[in-house]
């Protein structure tokens, strides 16, 4: 797993793209990487968000995509991240 996918599983700014206040399936999250430069990058992501049903058990699938600015440290490890 690249330090980018890392990070963007963990990230709570994708949580902004969510539409029903579900959550996150960092395991259907997709990324590309649309900019790029020694100091930033913009990606486009896309994952599913999972709806649970009042018994707790998993429900509907929506998914959700958005864009991502991620601002890199000098060695080029993600130092902060904005959503579009």
């Amino acid at each position: 797993m690249s330090s980018i996918e890392e990070y963007l599983k963990n990230c709570r700014e994708l949580i902004r793209f969510c539409s029903r206040n579900g959550w996150i399936d960092s395991a259907s999250l997709r990324f590309t990487i649309i900019v790029e430069s020694s100091e930033e990058l913009v990606v486009d992501v896309e994952f599913d968000e999972l709806l649970l049903e009042s018994g707790g058990c998993e429900g509907d699938r929506i998914p959700c995509f958005g864009q991502v600015h991620l601002y890199l440290d000098r060695l080029g490890r993600v130092v902060r991240a904005e959503a579009l």
